[in-house]
């Protein structure tokens, strides 16, 4: 993978989007750039068996039309029977040396919140880490306390060329304290799911990279 990809990545499922379509949302966000999405369909009301599969299916082809990597929150046996670009997983879910096993070449994203977690994503092949929640966020119901980008500093001066992003309460104002921590990019899920300007807020987060 290329770590510009990681740049302005998107992350949703039907319950982040209200009184819109989610699938319309997320063609806003590929129209105005954001450059990797991840299929995350978990909470309260969200779609199960066919219909969570149709979904991501159609959720996949408009990232295609687009060129847009398309990564799978947790459920690799979805990821490999799509054909998924990769997969994404955190602490609670599969270990990251089953899942490697099970993807083969896929991305592997791990979300990781200390050395140790860190040094395994590492162990077996991660293409990239998340490191976060950055600051406090409501996108997810079982998110940690908010980090600060003080270990986000710290693994970038220790691993200089491992792709980083940054996810957790990130939006227009804060983000570029979390670029200048040294991350490749930032991860959102409500700000771009709530944002009456779609295009306007990824132009917003994307300058924050071609300006630094």
């Amino acid at each position: 993978m290329k770590r510009n990809d990681l740049q302005l990545y998107f992350i949703m499922g039907t319950g982040n989007v209200l009184n819109k379509k989610p699938i319309t949302v997320l063609e806003k966000a590929l129209q105005s750039g954001i450059t990797m999405f991840q299929f995350r369909e978990k909470g309260p009301n969200t779609l199960t068996g066919q219909a969570y599969e149709n979904f991501a299916r159609e959720c996949q082809k408009l990232c295609q039309q687009y060129n847009v990597p398309f990564i799978v929150n947790d459920d690799v046996e979805l990821a490999v029977k799509l054909g998924a670009e990769g997969v994404h997983i955190g602490q609670e879910d599969l270990p990251v040396s089953m899942v490697r096993e099970k993807i083969g070449n896929m991305i592997l994203g791990v979300s990781v919140h200390s050395q140790t977690e860190l040094q395994t994503a590492l162990q077996y092949g991660a293409d990239y880490v998340g490191i976060g929640p950055i600051f406090s966020t409501t996108s997810k119901n079982d998110a940690k306390p908010p980090s600060g980008t003080e270990f986000l500093q710290q693994v970038r001066i220790q691993y200089p060329e491992l792709p980083i992003v940054a996810i957790g309460g990130i939006n227009c104002l804060n983000a570029h304290t979390v670029c200048k921590a040294g991350a490749d990019g930032i991860a959102v899920i409500s700000a771009i799911c709530e944002s009456e300007d779609i295009s306007n807020t990824v132009s917003t987060f994307k300058s924050l990279f071609t300006d630094s």
